[in-house]
């Protein structure tokens, strides 16, 4: 795909922001910002926040690079000021991105779809840990329903240890969710323009493919294209391009799938706004398929021109 970059003009990359995921959406911002620069786009750098995200469209931005991870910047609210304005954005729309950013909505609209995701329960209090153990089993993974990059996640592996996993994940002040131990394979889809690119699968040392296997340990080992057959891997790529397109889902991103014992997929999760770091997986599959980062963020970028036609 070849883009005449003059045609973005003036863009904001957003970055930082004021959720948990601040110091890794400030690594994505500044990868994307480097790779979008040698590639010849005008792009600038914003440590953004509710102070000034109104000031884009009097600073002469023409259009935004979406890097914010996890609350406020990609869970609608960004992706909705933005749309106040007029400013084109990278990335799904308030109705997308809210919906993936929600695990519980997701799981929901997979489960009304047919689509197959893992037995999970809502907690909403500690009266709600009754039976849980009974109903999903042991080990168990408990999380908030409204964060990113495994922050706030727990895995249990006794009822002693359930009361403990469930107050560290309530403290990001949300619903919790509980979810049934799948036992395989960990597995990833980056998305863009609508296709999916090669499965990685990832394996780390860690109890589960946490904050610290994704952002900082140099141990995890990433397999991509992940060893699976040819069929596996079309039912893979074909569930996950259906899962981020039933949450109203657009342009990029990435979705989590798991392998259960029989070898058959459940989808754990969309993100929106996937890592763009240095162990982040989206541009590891797209040079897979020969894509580098620079032409990665050009690409994302270019939908901004797709969605500036359709509302222009």
């Amino acid at each position: 795909m070849t883009v005449d970059v003059s045609r973005f003009g003036k863009v904001a990359v957003l970055m930082g922001g004021i959720s948990a995921e601040r110091e890794v959406s400030l690594k994505s911002g500044q990868a994307i910002l480097a790779g979008l620069q040698r590639a010849g786009v005008d792009a600038h750098g914003l440590d953004a926040g509710p102070h000034n995200i109104a000031e884009l469209k009097s600073q002469g931005f023409d259009r935004v690079f979406i890097a914010l991870h996890g609350r406020w910047g990609e869970d609608g609210v960004v992706q909705g000021a933005l749309q106040a304005i007029g400013l084109p954005y990278t990335g799904s729309q308030v109705l997308g991105s809210a919906l993936a950013m929600d695990k519980v909505r997701s799981k929901q609209i997979w489960q009304s779809l047919g689509l197959p995701t893992a037995a999970f329960r809502v907690l909403t209090s500690e009266a709600d840990l009754e039976g849980l153990v009974e109903s999903l089993g042991l080990p168990l993974f408990l999380k908030p329903a409204r964060e990113g990059s495994s922050v706030g996640i727990g895995k249990v592996e006794s009822q002693e240890g359930l009361l403990a996993a469930y107050r560290a994940a309530a403290q990001c002040g949300d619903d919790v969710i509980a979810e049934t131990f799948i036992p395989g394979a960990e597995l990833t889809v980056s998305i863009l323009n609508g296709e999916a690119l090669p499965i990685i699968q990832m394996r780390t040392a860690n109890q589960f493919y946490d904050y610290e296997a994704k952002y900082l340990s140099d141990d995890t080992v990433y397999e991509c294209p992940a060893n699976l057959s040819p069929a596996l891997t079309e039912t893979i790529q074909v569930l996950a391009v259906k899962a981020f397109k039933a949450l109203a889902c657009h342009g990029w991103g990435r979705v989590d799938v798991m392998l259960d014992a029989e070898q058959q997929p459940l989808i754990l999760e969309a993100n929106t706004v996937p890592g763009m770091t240095d162990h982040s997986l989206v541009p590891m599959a797209a040079a897979a398929v020969g894509i580098d980062f620079s032409q990665l963020v050009v690409e994302i970028l270019a939908q901004t021109l797709e969605s500036e036609a359709d509302h222009g």
